[in-house]
C-alpha cells in the first residue's frame, strides 16, 4: 500500500474497476452462506466429515463451502439445509433495504 496511500484509497481504486462490485457481491454472498452453514453445523455438534456424509459431499467440499470458496446451486443449498435440519428460504430484497 505504501505508495498507493491508505487501505481506503486502495479499496476505492480496486472497486472502481469494471466488474469489481459484482465480484465483491458474489464473494460476500459465498462468505455469508459458508459462515451460516459452519455456525449451524457447530450448533448441531457435527464435524465437516459428518455434514459431508449427510449431504453426499466430500469433507473437502464442505470445507471449501464454509470458507466461501464455492458458489452453491439451489439443489446443493437444499441438501445442506436438510442435513442441517433447516428449511431453505430464498428471497429478493430491494437494494435500498439490503444491509
Amino acid at each position: 500500500m505504501g505508495e498507493r496511500g491508505t487501505w481506503a484509497d486502495e479499496k476505492a481504486e480496486i472497486m472502481s474497476r469494471p466488474g469489481a462490485g459484482t465480484a465483491y457481491e458474489a464473494a460476500r454472498i459465498r462468505f455469508e452462506l459458508g459462515e451460516a452453514v459452519r455456525r449451524r453445523r457447530e450448533q448441531l455438534g457435527l464435524t465437516q466429515a459428518e455434514l459431508a456424509e449427510r449431504t453426499g459431499l466430500k469433507q473437502p467440499a464442505v470445507a471449501r463451502f464454509e470458507a466461501g470458496g464455492t458458489m452453491p446451486t439451489i439443489p446443493m443449498l437444499e441438501r445442506l439445509a436438510e442435513a442441517l435440519e433447516m428449511r431453505l428460504s430464498v428471497r429478493f430484497q430491494p437494494l435500498r433495504e439490503a444491509s
